[in-house]
């Protein structure tokens, strides 16, 4: 059998296994709050683990469709390629409540699956196969890669980034033009991606100038894909960024200094960690979602050394503008999909490092998963 589809059944094979591990954190631990909805109309102690905040507006949108609302929190800030596919896929499955949400969990685990496929493929690229396979390890076992199972669009846009990538490193223009506009017609953090793949498409490109001008013109085409949907957005609303406008509502406001919030955090855990992290109720969130970001952040001049400036670039840009908004929510999901942080932890030497890194990765995956399920804030 193929390497690569080993790693495809393997991936499975550990989706699987986090949903296991899920379902007893349902069963073992008491939910820290009602989140409104359920798969079913009533509570599932295995089913829902898998549907847990932002899946619910996934949900919305795949059976009813977008709706705009002026002047608050509306759906036009969920990017349309996941939620049209649970679309079809729930339509397909029979179009209830529950199918829907079934049709999301098939898609993010067939995504996931993929995308550690193709993510071994462009290791693979710049690595031996052991380090290529521990770059899936680190990928899969990254303390916010939970995610990735969940109804949520992060396996899907990790796909869409490494083929992204992986077509511009193998100068398959249209392929990667493609991906690019899936990926940011999926999240609308993709739009920061493609400085970083215009960088790899001129490395690539080399001096002739017909590759330079194709390479180019595949990582422009990419912007289609936000470029579409902002024109759906028009119709819907009269105004091409609404999804913008109802991103602001969950108080993303980016353009501040991306290392304020960083530095005020860190100060808190230096001068009085624990009454900061036992008395204030979002410091334990907060600290994991901004610890993962800062170290990610540090890990851009090893990736910058090691494989070129657009991996560097895409990871910077991917993290420094949520950081600029204030807000820490959401900054462990945005560093899972970085898939040059896992190229970069598989590229250092030692067993004992990666059996120490890898330990330490999979303990705050279950840590995180199992606060995940139980519907605390760490989203």
């Amino acid at each position: 059998m193929p390497i690569e589809a080993r790693v495809f059944i393997a991936a499975l094979a550990f989706r699987v296994f986090s949903a296991l591990v899920a379902f007893l954190a349902n069963v073992a631990f008491a939910p820290y709050q009602d989140q409104g909805f359920s798969v079913y109309r009533q509570d599932h102690l295995f089913w829902d683990a898998f549907a847990r905040y932002d899946s619910g507006w996934y949900h919305g949108i795949a059976s009813q469709g977008y709706i705009y609302g002026a002047g608050g929190r509306n759906n036009l800030a969920f990017f349309p390629v996941y939620p049209l596919l649970m679309r079809a896929g729930g339509t397909l499955l029979g179009g209830r409540q529950e199918d829907y949400y079934f049709a999301g969990i098939v898609i993010s685990w067939l995504a996931f699956a993929g995308a550690m496929t193709m993510l071994y493929r462009l290791a693979l690229l710049d690595l031996p196969r052991p380090a290529a396979l521990r770059a899936v390890m680190y990928a899969a076992a990254f303390p916010f890669a939970y995610f990735f199972g969940m109804v949520y669009s992060e396996s899907l846009f990790l796909l869409a980034l490494v083929v992204a990538v992986y077509g511009l490193r193998t100068r398959r223009w249209l392929v990667s033009a493609a991906s690019g506009a899936v990926m940011t017609a999926t999240r609308v953090t993709g739009v920061m991606a493609v400085p970083g793949l215009a960088f790899v498409a001129w490395r690539v490109a080399g001096a002739d100038r017909r590759s330079q001008i194709v390479a180019l013109a595949s990582v422009a085409t990419s912007l289609a894909g936000i470029g579409i949907y902002s024109v759906f957005n028009a119709q819907v609303s009269g105004h091409p960024f609404a999804w913008y406008e109802a991103i602001t509502f969950w108080g993303y406001r980016p353009g501040g200094n991306p290392f304020g919030g960083v530095f005020g955090l860190l100060q808190a855990l230096l001068t009085r960690p624990y009454q900061f992290l036992a008395t204030e109720r979002m410091a334990p969130y907060d600290t994991l979602n901004a610890l993962a970001a800062l170290g990610a952040l540090l890990l851009v001049p090893l990736i910058w050394r090691r494989f070129n400036a657009g991996y560097a670039l895409i990871v910077a840009a991917g993290l420094l503008l949520p950081l600029s908004s204030g807000q820490f929510e959401g900054l462990g999901r945005y560093c899972s999909v970085q898939f040059p942080i896992a190229l970069a932890l598989a590229s250092l030497n030692g067993e004992v490092r990666h059996l120490g890194l890898l330990s330490a990765s999979a303990v705050l995956y279950a840590i995180g998963l199992a606060l995940f399920v139980t519907v605390h804030p760490l989203f």
